[in-house]
């Protein structure tokens, strides 16, 4: 009986040493020291350690288990934390009340710019207008029951009616059905411009109307004339098979339209093409285009021959410019060598030359004299 008493004795020594140690482990577990006490923003769950890494660097080249380490003691201290803060149970869970955020933290896009007002809006402000909320369900005396106000299955569809009674003074044989639906597109584009016309404005942008024309209906020839050239050419054949008024004009730098090459099949035009890059390639001598040099060449001398007209005129409106009517001139007489001098622009006089006499520099009507 002694021996059985000091075995259950011990067992239950052992029991207790063995709760204690798991007890130990679990406080262990929970509880995480550091040197620095780490900063904690529990608005946003955030932790920062500022303790140095020095487990890291005994790790070596494998820190994986460190840095599991590290995480889940950092981990743990900030669930201690939130522990910590007012809890309140909804709908049977337990939840913690956070605080308010105190890192300010980068935004990914940019702060959304307020949505300016559309022109009805900003009327409605001006007036005092106030937008009246109205339910989204209606009840519809045909089928007997609540519907949308708007949109699929809607309260007093008039798209569903079969039958459609002719206005009074409406044509008997037109389409009422037709001119519903054309009714509606025109309210859907007018809706679109009216959409588009706001955006515009808000970005402070001039929306221009069609092929130029003003909408007050007061248009001048020559934009009469670009709509009407807008309108022709806005076909496939860019207007090449458009009529013309008996007296119109061709216009001017109208564009031609471009032609490419088939991507397949022409094989013949494609090697003659490229033998005669290579052709152009290798001959040592450049192809000469004899009209393009000569037009050239003549453009050149002609210019030359204005700069020099020009810069003997301005040579003679210094030396005393043109001479109007009743004007003196000087003439020197054929005893003192027989010449006379002339300004440039004056009129040569129609009488013979004295003898020995020469005309130096002077220009008659017809253009310069030439020696």
């Amino acid at each position: 009986m002694s021996s059985g008493g000091a075995m259950e004795g011990q067992s239950v020594e052992e029991l207790l040493a063995k709760a204690e140690r798991d007890e130990a482990e679990k406080l262990q577990r929970i509880t995480v020291h550091k040197e620095l006490e780490l900063e904690f923003d529990l608005g946003n769950l955030l932790a920062s350690d500022r303790n140095p890494p020095t487990g890291l660097r005994r790790a070596g080249p494998t820190p994986e288990a460190e840095l599991q380490a590290l995480a889940r003691d950092n981990t743990q201290l900030l669930i201690n934390q939130l522990w910590q803060l007012p809890t309140e149970r909804v709908e049977e869970a337990l939840v913690a009340r956070l605080p308010e955020p105190t890192t300010r933290l980068p935004r990914e896009k940019p702060v959304p710019r307020p949505r300016p007002l559309t022109r009805w809006q900003q009327f409605a402000r001006l007036k005092g207008i106030r937008p009246k909320k109205k339910t989204n369900l209606v009840w519809d005396e045909v089928s007997g029951q609540w519907r949308r106000r708007w949109g699929y299955q809607r309260a007093r569809d008039d798209t569903k009616e079969w039958l459609i009674e002719v206005p009074g003074g409406a044509d008997p044989s037109e389409d009422q059905f037709a001119k519903r639906i054309q009714a509606k597109k025109e309210r859907v584009a007018k809706n679109e411009l009216n959409r588009l016309r706001n955006l515009a404005r808000a970005h402070k942008m001039q929306l221009p109307s069609a092929a130029g024309m003003h909408p007050t209906g007061h248009q001048s020839k020559e934009e009469l004339g670009r709509a009407m050239q807008v309108a022709k050419v806005s076909t496939a054949s860019v207007g090449r098979f458009q009529e013309r008024l008996p007296k119109e004009k061709a216009p001017r730098g109208s564009g031609k339209k471009r032609k490419f090459q088939p991507l397949f099949g022409d094989f013949a035009a494609e090697k003659k093409s490229q033998l005669e890059l290579l052709r152009v390639m290798k001959s040592k001598k450049p192809q000469l285009d004899v009209t393009r040099a000569t037009n050239k060449q003549m453009r050149e001398e002609d210019q030359e021959e204005a700069a020099k007209r020009r810069k003997m005129s301005q040579k003679g409106k210094r030396k005393g410019g043109r001479q109007g009517p009743g004007g003196k001139r000087k003439a020197v007489p054929p005893s003192q060598g027989g010449k006379r001098k002339a300004g440039l622009g004056s009129k040569m006089n129609s009488g013979p030359l004295p003898l020995g006499g020469k005309r130096k520099g002077g220009q008659h009507q017809g253009g310069k004299r030439r020696k």
